[in-house]
């Protein structure tokens, strides 16, 4: 049955000229990161590691390989494309977005009015939006996750959307699974028995991670929480177009207004590495807070730097320093496990797993590594996986 509503992902098509350019960024992303990036990685391997090797002092984190490796000019090509091409990825969006920015609006406007999926919007306009976000525009995305140009603004929501497309158009693992998907099928298979009632998803933005867990927990009630207003409209118009019960609230995630011990199990996706760990600290507390006891916490980041060799963690760290987000390397720098335990967590109940990435590997590969019999290639060998932490409350 059609959706009574105009679904929003569909509002704004890119014309020939446009599918054909953002298909030109996608996979110019896809060479930059696997064939500029493996000859990157062939210099220090077979030029400068060997050298360090032979004079006693191989480097210990990623810290130290940068210095080595930034007037290479392997390194320097590597850093100039990757930068334009991130750039290209929002730019090849915008005379879409722009050309129907008024259908886009409306028809999310629409979407509240008819909210045909029962799910709800709630928006606190006084609600100050922090420093983090306001200060640079994060990924190099014009106008960061805030910014409203017209009442009831809906275009920043649908620009991280449509561009996070062009982002991961080449690469599998953005096409067919990613953060929600790989955890809400984690969960059905490593803990069969665990059937939240209430899920919350931190800085769910347009709520691409949070469908998930409406699709594989339908029973459960699903909230998508975060601080800039126009991710939530257009989240809620794609939760309504598809026929997914999402309530979605604008909440700074360190001080969430759902009571203690309400919660059954509490996530993010690449969140931590986005704001200052003063802040990752308190939301950790708050998770704690809200979670009843049975209940699961677990996040998708980043692995830290203690959890990979030391150019991967150089690698990794490129975002500090030409992405626009200023704690990566900072949060990077933390143990996951000493988070978790001084945010309140006992120890002997922390959960760590590096999970393959679902759709990318077959069921049952899938299968097996979400049960831990198997563990997935390193991302520095072609492998996509994705690392997580968190704990269980007692």
């Amino acid at each position: 049955m059609a959706s009574p509503i105009p679904n929003v992902d569909q509002v704004a098509p890119a014309d020939l000229y446009e599918r054909g350019r953002q298909a030109f960024i996608s996979s110019l992303r896809k060479s930059i990161l696997v064939d500029v990036g493996s000859a990157m990685r062939e210099t220090y391997v077979e030029t400068v590691e060997p050298k360090l090797a032979c004079e006693g002092r191989l480097p210990e984190n990623g810290r130290a390989v940068k210095p080595l490796m930034e007037d290479k000019r392997i390194y320097k090509f590597y850093t100039a494309l990757r930068y334009n091409a991130q750039e290209m990825v929002f730019e090849s969006v915008r005379p879409q977005l722009e050309e129907h920015a008024g259908d886009l609006i409306r028809a999310a406007a629409t979407a509240r009015r008819v909210n045909p999926a029962g799910g709800s919007l709630r928006l606190s306009p006084d609600l100050p939006i922090p420093r983090y976000v306001t200060e640079v525009d994060v990924h190099l995305m014009p106008g960061c996750f805030h910014s409203e140009h017209a009442p009831d603004d809906v275009l920043q929501g649908a620009r991280n959307t449509y561009g996070t497309a062009v982002f991961g158009g080449a690469l599998q693992g953005y096409r067919t699974g990613g953060p929600g998907a790989t955890i809400a099928n984690f969960l059905k298979i490593r803990y069969p028995e665990f059937r939240p009632g209430v899920i919350v998803d931190l800085a769910c933005t347009a709520g691409t991670n949070t469908f998930p867990y409406v699709d594989l927990f339908p029973d459960a009630e699903v909230h998508g929480v975060d601080v800039c207003a126009p991710g939530l409209r257009y989240g809620h118009a794609r939760a309504e177009a598809t026929g997914r019960r999402v309530h979605f609230s604008q909440q700074n995630a360190a001080a969430l207004d759902f009571d203690d011990n309400s919660v059954d199990f509490i996530t993010s996706s690449f969140f931590f590495h986005e704001v200052p760990v003063k802040v990752t600290k308190a939301v950790l507390r708050e998770c704690h807070r809200v979670l009843r006891p049975g209940g699961l916490m677990l996040h998708f980041e980043l692995p830290p730097g203690c959890e990979v060799e030391p150019y991967h963690d150089f690698l990794l760290d490129w975002d500090t320093w030409f992405n626009n987000e200023p704690s990566y390397q900072q949060y990077r720098a933390q143990v996951p496990r000493q988070l978790v335990v001084e945010a309140g967590f006992e120890d002997d109940l922390y959960v760590q797993n590096q999970l393959l990435n679902w759709g990318s590997v077959s069921d049952d590969e899938f299968r097996a590594n979400a049960l831990g019999e198997v563990k997935p290639r390193p991302a520095m060998v072609g492998g996509i996986s994705w690392f997580t932490f968190g704990a269980w409350k007692r």
